[in-house]
């Protein structure tokens, strides 16, 4: 974290020259607000993820394909649903959110 502020820093400052793809991945969060699709996009990705850990431990459990399948096919569903619903929550919580005050000297 302290070398992503010291690298935004450095590029404010004319010092290094960041490209583009660099500057928009360490653009300050703050000053940028999370769009719904990016909070859909990222359920997905996650359930994805954890629902191939579903099926892997319900097929060591069960030792059945089609029993790990459906159980993971029930699973994906919902926890999309209930981690899209729990991220766009808290985004409007400010707990654990700082204000970034803007850089009141320049080089």
């Amino acid at each position: 974290l302290l070398n992503i502020i010291r690298l935004r820093s450095l590029d404010r400052c004319g010092i290094l020259n960041l490209p583009w793809f660099l500057k928009y991945l360490l653009h300050p969060s703050s000053e940028m607000k999370e769009k719904n699709y990016r909070s859909l996009v990222k359920s997905i990705s996650w359930r994805v993820t954890g629902t191939i850990d579903t099926f892997v431990i319900s097929f060591l459990i069960t030792g059945k394909v089609t029993t790990a399948m459906s159980i993971s096919g029930v699973e994906i569903i919902t926890k999309v649903l209930l981690y899209y619903f729990h991220e766009r929550v808290w985004n409007k919580i400010n707990f654990g959110k700082i204000k970034e005050t803007p850089n009141d000297y320049q080089i």
